[in-house]
């Protein structure tokens, strides 16, 4: 058990503003996580991550293992040398390739054989070799092997992926070296939800994530599941939502009491030419951008905004050209992080709910 991370610094209903101590630094929460998962932030280095405010991003062990290897990354010194980002970087075990059919082989009682994407080569994914690769790949957080099971699938399974999850969770906690999260399942179930939670908070994570939710399952049902959830965890540990990341679902986290964020939602939207804007979510391959003269955002202080209008980025778009992508990429990832000091803000000062109602308003609207 590491010494205590986290801390609670200030409430707003069941929102939480907190400091979480890790190894390369301390980060304020909520926070959202940008998605490396292959080291990489699609178009975007280490370095320039940072001076966006990104404080913390996930990456996936499993796609690391295969390409480039431990091999490499190791000879870098680790993951963050590796792609040049020096604050903290959560791992994932890889469990959520499950849902990935080119991936999975099949699910045994002691892992999940997967196969590498790259050359083929069929691996089983123990949790104890998932906690060695974490280890190696130097992470400042890792995520305990779980067993994410699709959703639909019939109570049964939802009840063994249960009983596999808290196994393996257990048998990750032992081999983890360094600081590891577990990760609460159970579908849409609540019996099987609170039943994997008390199994899994009975374990010496330093945190805690709910995992198999926004994987298809409708909205309203999601929601119902995670409120019902999160009382089950402890209070005074770090809560992480697992691929959650569009504004007004971030911001609704928040107010239940999730801490941690993490999705590709701003960064794919932006490669499809959808950029996050204090007027909504706008469009910018429309024709009506064509000769707009103004930034994406008035108020936004990224280098799409400072340096080019929309006329110059719907050009960008509408031609294909790789500097569209990295622009509005940028944009988008600040757009969260400006969003995200607004949320812990508003935290501080007893303010959520005008921020709320201000965001339901403007992220409820079709594509401008």
């Amino acid at each position: 058990m590491q010494d205590e991370i986290f801390s609670i610094m200030a409430r707003n209903g069941r929102a939480r503003y907190g400091i979480l101590r890790l190894p390369h630094g301390e980060v304020e929460t909520p926070v959202f996580m940008p998605v490396a998962t292959k080291g990489t932030v699609k178009t975007v280095p280490g370095w320039e991550l940072e001076k966006l405010g990104v404080s913390m991003i996930i990456s996936n062990s499993l796609h690391l293992y295969f390409r480039p290897g431990l091999d490499v990354i190791g000879k870098h010194g680790g993951i963050h040398n590796f792609m040049g980002f020096k604050r903290p970087i959560f791992t994932d075990s890889g469990g959520f390739q499950i849902l990935k059919e080119h991936f999975l082989i099949g699910v045994r009682e002691n892992g999940i054989y997967f196969r590498s994407p790259s050359d083929g080569v069929k691996v089983l994914l123990t949790p104890g070799m998932s906690a060695e690769i974490q280890d190696s790949i130097g992470s400042d957080i890792a995520m305990a092997l779980d067993y994410c099971i699709p959703y639909g699938k019939s109570k049964r399974s939802v009840e063994k992926a249960v009983e596999l999850t808290t196994r393996w969770a257990r048998e990750f906690r032992e081999k983890r070296r360094g600081i590891a999260f577990g990760i609460v399942q159970g579908g849409v179930y609540p019996e099987l939800r609170e039943k994997s939670a008390s199994q899994i908070t009975s374990i010496d994570f330093e945190g805690f994530a709910v995992g198999g939710l926004s994987i298809g399952e409708p909205r309203s049902l999601m929601y119902e599941i995670l409120e019902m959830s999160l009382p089950l965890l402890p209070d005074g540990k770090p809560r992480y939502f697992m691929g959650l990341g569009s504004p007004l679902d971030v911001l609704r986290g928040v107010m239940l009491g999730i801490d941690i964020f993490d999705s590709v939602f701003p960064t794919r939207n932006a490669r499809h030419g959808i950029a996050f804007t204090s007027e909504g979510p706008l469009d910018i391959r429309k024709s009506r951008y064509r000769d707009q003269m103004i930034p994406l955002d008035d108020g936004c202080d990224c280098p799409a905004c400072r340096n080019y209008t929309r006329a110059y980025l719907h050009h960008l778009m509408k031609e294909n050209e790789l500097l569209g992508l990295y622009l509005l990429t940028v944009h988008n990832i600040r757009f969260m992080m400006r969003f995200m000091e607004r949320i812990r803000e508003s935290i501080k000062r007893n303010t959520l709910d005008d921020l709320y109602n201000e965001t339901m308003e403007i992220f409820s609207r079709k594509n401008v």
